[in-house]
């Protein structure tokens, strides 16, 4: 099973090697405009196949992309001082407009994987050209809150001292400010956080609540503080969704793609959990969050659709 990577910087490359870690798929290919990069990420990770799972990893052009099952999509330009976001998502947008055609053409039974940020933003932009060539919306999709999930699912679990992947909650929304921490769901054991807490006798009051909020929803601002970008969780990440799709597991996860509508805002690409097949996003799952939660989504898909809607994707 071939994967394919556009772009081979940091997201990009630390995704190639978790791959080869768990030993996801059979052959990487790395596609780059800086060759040079993507031959070095090539031949770095290919020197650690040894010490985990057997690999063929190269460096290659589009047309290398032919007969990949998957194709990550980690390119996109960085912002300069000075520019706004939206001058940002212009300039991604039409490197987007560039790189969607030239993978669907060489690859054109590829799922698509996006993971250039701002992702939810960025998966619909994809979408739309890929729809453009006639591919059929599930087959786009981007990491969206898979990480900010695995975040809170940490944090939650650390608290308790249980281990993360005993502990069921969803972050949904925009990859963003906006995002939504669902705890009127989260559970541990088939309890609430609330009988839980009583069960190990540990509070989980309103300041802790509000502690683990904040390290969820600003956790990339803190780890780029720190050591200038994050890439490590996200490679992990891409990993897991690339999983899914190879083995066919019907995972449910918290990637984002574009939905009819959402809360009342139409046409929008947003994070929930989602049925990910083999054929890419089968169905996205509506949530019974609490009231708070509801009105929280909807405000953030109105971040998300203004965005969209500033771009003029017609006119690009």
């Amino acid at each position: 099973m071939r994967i394919g990577i556009v772009g081979s910087g940091l997201v990009g490359s630390t995704a190639a090697y978790a791959l080869v870690m768990k030993g996801i798929g059979s052959e990487i290919v790395l596609v780059d405009q800086n060759r040079l990069r993507a031959t070095a990420e090539a031949d770095d990770i290919l020197h650690a196949v040894p010490f985990a799972h057997p690999m063929r990893l190269s460096a290659g052009d589009y047309e290398h992309l032919s007969g990949c099952s998957v194709v990550v999509i980690a390119a996109g330009v960085n912002q300069k001082v000075g520019e706004t976001r939206l001058q940002l998502l212009r300039r991604n947008a039409l490197v987007f407009a560039d790189v969607v055609p030239k993978v669907l053409n060489n690859a054109p039974n590829a799922i698509l994987v996006v993971a250039t940020n701002p992702v939810d933003i960025m998966t619909h932009i994809a979408s739309e050209y890929a729809l453009r060539l006639g591919a059929q919306t599930g087959r786009v999709l981007g990491t969206g809150t898979t990480l900010d999930t695995a975040r809170f699912r940490t944090l939650i679990g650390s608290h308790f001292n249980v281990d993360a992947q005993h502990v069921h909650a969803y972050v949904i929304g925009e990859h963003g400010d906006s995002e939504v921490l669902t705890w009127s769901l989260a559970t541990i054991a088939g309890l609430s956080l609330n009988e839980f807490s009583r069960v190990r006798g540990l509070e989980l009051n309103t300041t802790m609540r509000s502690q683990i909020d904040d390290r969820v929803r600003r956790a990339a601002y803190h780890i780029i503080q720190g050591k200038g970008a994050t890439y490590y969780g996200i490679g992990s990440a891409i990993a897991r969704i690339v999983d899914g799709i190879l083995r066919d597991q019907r995972s449910i996860l918290t990637v984002c793609s574009r939905i009819d509508e959402i809360e009342g805002v139409h046409d929008v690409t947003v994070s929930l959990p989602h049925l990910l097949t083999g054929a890419g996003v089968l169905t996205a799952i509506p949530l019974a969050i609490d009231d708070s939660e509801r009105l929280a989504l909807q405000a953030s898909a109105h971040v998300i659709r203004q965005a969209i809607d500033s771009l003029e994707l017609d006119r690009l």
